[in-house]
């Protein structure tokens, strides 16, 4: 080894010391700002960070008469995923799996805000998070970030993916919101079902009452004016009053013919007798019918009307009774179901986090921020030596 005499080895120390501490100074800002975060990454990614495993699970909402395009394959598989059948059920279900009632209702059932706080998770991951209170709006706001309902542009399935800090977490609740869902699916077929069929029967009861009512009174009309149909009982009184005329007019030729050519015949009065006995049977017989207020034509337009409310009453009651079986086979078509594709899974291996990437995306984001700011210094220093 060649030591120099004139430099003494003891002022090596110094001297790489000062050249240390320069170049530390020349890159200060590189450090502070890319190097420092990604190395609290590494350290964070690489030995704090908690594994965190994800469920996943698969539905579709379907109705029973969903109908099997013939047209094309396209059509065949839009119909079997269930896009046609439940879209607008699927973005319920999906919308009520990210609200607050899910929430609640998994905090009620299997005390979710405990596994989302278990000490198996670290201290920035688990809830409440730094700088977080324990309230439900922060919980709410956390459930956000480890739940996932979304629907699959690809294949039209729903999808639900639960992050927990245990596989059981990760499955239980999961399986809880899926539970869920298929409860509200059921739920909002009911009231669809029971909407129009209750309006139905409503209509159905208001019917048969008016077709009862209707019975009843005719009825009570018929026992007062001691009818049972005017309309035919009149033609049975008009009938026996025209074949007597018919016998009068006979009766009235043979006692002409008798006057007319053997005046002095004894049967003449005889005759003369049953014929005015038939005009008073005819007379009485037309007073059945067009008398003042006992006759059956003054009481058959009340008879009438009330057999035209009962005829209409009848319609009506037929008519409800087929919107009762059209808002059933009408229930029967808008009861969608909830049809499990893939049930919740119990994760073996954790999938999160993503300890690299994630070193490499703050190693990134750090970079472009150094970036930044050498640039706006840059800047900042050519404008000062200009002035």
């Amino acid at each position: 080894m060649n030591v120099n005499p004139s430099f003494p080895v003891e002022a090596e120390a110094p001297v790489r010391y000062f050249a240390f501490a320069q170049w530390l100074r020349k890159r200060r800002w590189f450090l502070l700002l890319v190097v420092l975060p990604t190395l609290l990454a590494a350290v964070y990614y690489g030995l704090i960070a908690s594994d965190i495993y994800v469920s996943e699970s698969r539905f579709v909402i379907k109705s029973p008469d969903q109908k099997r395009s013939q047209t094309s394959t396209l059509a065949n598989l839009v119909q079997t995923t269930g896009l046609s059948g439940g879209q607008e059920q699927t973005n319920e279900v999906l919308t009520y799996v990210r609200s607050r009632d899910a929430l609640k209702a998994l905090d009620k059932n299997i005390e979710v805000r405990d596994r989302f706080a278990t000490p198996r998770a670290d201290f920035l991951a688990r809830f409440p998070q730094p700088f977080r209170d324990n309230s439900f709006e922060s919980l709410f706001k956390y459930y956000g970030k480890m739940v996932d309902a979304r629907i699959d542009a690809d294949t039209g399935t729903a999808i639900i993916k639960v992050n927990a800090f245990t596989p059981e977490d990760a499955f239980i609740i999961n399986r809880q919101l899926l539970d869920l869902s298929e409860g509200l699916v059921n739920r909002l077929s009911g009231r669809a079902q029971s909407r129009g069929i209750v309006e139905a029967q409503r209509q159905l009861e208001l019917a048969a009452q008016r077709a009862k009512n209707a019975r009843v009174a005719l009825a009570g009309y018929r026992n007062s004016q001691s009818l049972i149909d005017p309309g035919k009982q009149a033609g049975g009184v008009l009938e026996i009053s025209n074949t007597m005329i018919a016998e009068r007019a006979v009766l009235q030729a043979q006692l002409d013919s008798m006057q007319r050519f053997a005046p002095n015949n004894p049967a003449i009065p005889a005759l003369r007798d049953r014929i005015k006995a038939i005009s008073v049977q005819i007379a009485s017989q037309d007073s059945r019918v067009v008398g003042t207020g006992s006759g059956i034509a003054s009481k058959l337009g009340g008879y009438e009307n009330l057999l035209v409310e009962q005829e209409f009453a009848t319609q009506s009651l037929n008519a409800a009774n087929s919107a009762l079986v059209q808002a059933r086979a009408e229930a029967q078509r808008q009861q969608f179901y909830l049809e499990r594709v893939v049930d919740p899974n119990t994760p073996d291996t954790p999938l999160l986090p993503k300890r690299l990437f994630n070193i490499l995306v703050v190693f990134a984001a750090a970079l472009c921020v150094y970036f930044v700011f050498w640039m706006f210094m840059v800047g900042v220093l050519e404008h000062a030596s200009d002035d």
